[in-house]
Order: structure tokens, then C-alpha cells, then sequence
């Protein structure tokens, strides 16, 4: 058997999935993907209430495997494993973006709830440099984070962007440097596995089903359902008495 080519470690309820093929820029080969597919199964099977997905460097990824696409020995559809597994997570995913994203390597960032971005980071489609079509929901996921004019310059025109310029756009959430990005989605990650899970989940839920509304009134009758059930749970009673307790405290000293 291969060794594994995405790396797992899973601690306080935060799962980081490590790209671990740098000879080959982590190139999204299939057995990369499945390995990825299997660490997000495994992960969230341990428990992991948030995921962090990073890279050894210096490339994040490098795309589609352009041997394994000349020889059409696996379907294209079967290559999306990895990447379907992120997408549909019901947790919270951060990618930390190290170094270049090209081509189908841009899925990845773009299947996470979140995009960290280093300085260094590089976000590049370039399918149609390679003859290919975008494929696994490319031009749907990037669309809605930067627009159709920004997809139709990144994809159409071959433009790129770099960390700091793809947060100025809407790609990824913030740009830190280098040293700085995986501690960053960390924090973040850890923050959300630190919330009551059910109410994390049926959150993330709730995000997803709104944006595909147009309807406020119906947006809003989703969060009502929502909220209801979440007022219901036991947690409800025992934070909000936490916080009364704690507001009450404060309050106490101050008259003092």
C-alpha cells in the first residue's frame, strides 16, 4: 500500500488535512483526492466539529494530474472526490492558502466555508491554458465568490490573483503573511468548534439555504425555523444563564 498523500491530525475538536505530495505539488491525482475524501470522512467521524485544510509547500496545489488526464483511465467525475467531500461537510472547513492554487487546485480553497490566503498565495485557474473545460461547480463557486466579471477575467482572460489581492476581492476572507496563515484558520477553526455543535451545523445549514432564495420573507421564515429549534435545546438555558451570571457579576461590582 501507498502512504497516505493528505496527512490527518484531529485535536480539541479541530481536524487539519495536510496536502502531503510536494514532489509533485500536491497535483490533484486520484489517489489525492480519495485520500482526501477518506480524511474528511475520518475526521468528522472522530468527532472533528471544524476543518482546516493546508498544504505542505511550496505549492498548494497544482491542479488536475496532466498525466492522469492524457490517459483518461479514470472518469472525470470520479476525480471531484476529494474536493465534493469538503464542499459538502457539515462542518466549518478553512483552507490556509500557501503558494500557488492553479487550475482545478482552486476547487479546494473554494469547496471551504472560509479562504486564509498568505502573502505568498497565488490563485490561478488556468483550465483553459491546459484545453479543458472548468469542471466540479468551478465557475459556479467562484461567480459567487468574485463575481461574473471576476470568474470571466480569471477563467476567460487567464487573469490570476494574489493573496492580498484575492481578499480585496471576495477569494478569500483575509491575507497574512506567510508565517501567519495556518495558525490563522486555526484560530478561526477553533473558534467554531468551541460553539455548541448542533447549533454550528444547523447554522452552516441555514447559510447555505438562504443564498439560494431570493425571497426575504422567506429567508427570514428559514431563520425563524431555526431559531425555534434552537431556543429548544438545552445548551440555550445553560448559556444564556452563563451570560446572566456573568452580565449580573459585573453589574455587582460596579455598585460596589
Amino acid at each position: 500500500m501507498t502512504a497516505p498523500l493528505v496527512r490527518r491530525t484531529v485535536r480539541d475538536g479541530v481536524a487539519v488535512l495536510r496536502l502531503a505530495d510536494p514532489d509533485r505539488r500536491n497535483a490533484l491525482s486520484k489517489q489525492l483526492s480519495d485520500d482526501l475524501a477518506e480524511a474528511v470522512g475520518n475526521a468528522l467521524a472522530q468527532g472533528a466539529r471544524a476543518l482546516v485544510l493546508t498544504a505542505e509547500p511550496p505549492v498548494f496545489c497544482a491542479g488536475g494530474s496532466l498525466a492522469g488526464l492524457l490517459s483518461r483511465e479514470v472518469p472525470l467525475a470520479r476525480m471531484y472526490a476529494g474536493y465534493q467531500a469538503l464542499a459538502e461537510a457539515a462542518v466549518p472547513t478553512v483552507a490556509a492558502v500557501g503558494g500557488p492554487a492553479i487550475g482545478a487546485g482552486v476547487n479546494l480553497p473554494l469547496a471551504c466555508d472560509i479562504v486564509i490566503a498568505a502573502e505568498s498565495a497565488r490563485f490561478d485557474p488556468r483550465f483553459l491554458d491546459a484545453g479543458i473545460h472548468p469542471g466540479g461547480g468551478h465557475l459556479w463557486r467562484l461567480a459567487r465568490r468574485v463575481g461574473p466579471q471576476g470568474a470571466a477575467a480569471l477563467v476567460l482572460c487567464g487573469d490570476a490573483l494574489t493573496g492580498r489581492e484575492a481578499a480585496e476581492r471576495g477569494l478569500a476572507w483575509r491575507c497574512v503573511p506567510d508565517g501567519e496563515v495556518e495558525e490563522t484558520a486555526l484560530e478561526l477553526a477553533r473558534r467554531a468548534a468551541g460553539r455548541p455543535a448542533a447549533l454550528v451545523r444547523r447554522t452552516k445549514w441555514t447559510l447555505r439555504e438562504s443564498l439560494a432564495l431570493d425571497d426575504p420573507a422567506e429567508a427570514a421564515a428559514l431563520e425563524l425555523a431555526a431559531q425555534q429549534w434552537s431556543v429548544e435545546q438545552p445548551e440555550f438555558v445553560e448559556i444564556v444563564t452563563r451570560l446572566h451570571e456573568r452580565i449580573s457579576g459585573r453589574s455587582g461590582s460596579v455598585r460596589e
